[in-house]
């Protein structure tokens, strides 16, 4: 294998977060191959996830919003044959839309591996199964296809630039932090539990000598300023720092003791620190988006209550769990 493609259709940090175990396997396995990156959006991993090291290229095609528009099929093939970019040996398909896939087996190569339609376009035959973590399935179904054994390789903070785990310590220099990540990046979806009642457990949490820690983005006035006007000791190390990054998060999340987080990215970005997590799920699959880690609590209202609103979750269902 000497170049291998993987093509993921989601845009958000948390899906390229997930993907980290699946190319530190696949990179360890095939370490003289060169790997590259096809998405729908941006490559995150050249970009605001560059400082966690995941080492991939980039392909690009000059088609944006690649695989989700019916005109790709016309001029796919044609882009990558314009750019000698010569043979690739597998192709990844981390996405299951049978649009997105027909315009991604375009591109030549001599192995394809898909999900779509129960697997139906992979180019080898085998008993595939389907997971909802989506780099444990891959792994287990790369290694029916290619007749391997793939050793899974899970995301170490030794990765990480030691500058971000210096300024966490400086940031955060006590034991007995709490974390909160309480806004959602993509508003499509209402994952968002209710402010005031973030700011009654951080309230019930400080009556037990912890100390809230908030992570929430500078642009968010409003919210911050309420946080502030109420918990009079929250913190937002983030705000404190000329090194504000995804990088930083992670490694202030080595400074906690415990994080409580909605479905969104910031929480994918803290369990890669391996922090006991209480994570509250609504219109999200929590069997799929969850982190992959042993020391989370899982709180889906779907299971709960019946339904995809996360705001039904009550706050003793929070306290019960701390």
């Amino acid at each position: 294998m000497k170049k291998i493609l993987i093509y993921n259709s989601g845009g958000g940090l948390g899906d390229s977060i997930q993907l980290f175990a699946l190319i530190l396997s696949l990179k360890n396995h095939f370490k003289t191959s060169e790997f590259f990156y096809l998405g729908a959006h941006e490559n995150h991993f050249k970009g605001k996830l560059k400082e966690f090291n995941i080492d991939i290229k980039t392909l690009d095609l000059g088609l944006k919003y690649f695989g989700f528009r019916w005109w790709h099929l016309l001029v796919a093939k044609k882009r990558f044959i314009d750019q000698n970019f010569g043979t690739i040996d597998l192709i990844v398909d981390l996405q299951s839309k049978l649009r997105n896939t027909l315009i991604l087996k375009r591109i030549p190569a001599n192995n394809f591996y898909s999900s779509t339609y129960q697997f139906k376009f992979c180019s080898k035959k085998s008993d595939y199964i389907s997971k909802e973590n989506i780099s444990d399935m891959t792994i287990y179904n790369l290694e029916k296809f290619l007749k391997i054994n793939i050793k899974k390789i899970n995301y170490t903070l030794s990765n990480l630039n030691e500058k971000y785990i210096i300024e966490a310590k400086r940031l955060l220099p006590e034991n007995n932090y709490i974390g909160f990540s309480v806004t959602q990046g993509n508003e499509y979806r209402k994952k968002s539990w209710q402010l005031n009642k973030f700011i009654e457990l951080a309230k019930k949490i400080q009556s037990k000598n912890k100390r809230p820690v908030f992570f929430i983005e500078k642009s968010n006035n409003e919210m911050i300023n309420k946080i502030k006007s109420e918990i009079k000791e929250a913190l937002f190390p983030e705000h404190d720092s000329n090194l504000s990054s995804p990088a930083l998060v992670t490694a202030l999340a080595t400074r906690l003791e415990k994080a409580i987080s909605i479905d969104n990215g910031v929480m994918h970005m803290i369990s890669l620190a391996s922090v006991p997590m209480i994570v509250l799920f609504g219109p999200t699959n929590s069997k799929k988006f969850a982190p992959n880690q042993k020391n989370i609590k899982i709180l889906d209202s779907k299971e709960m209550y019946g339904v995809k609103d996360v705001s039904k979750i009550k706050l003793d269902d929070v306290l019960n769990c701390l």
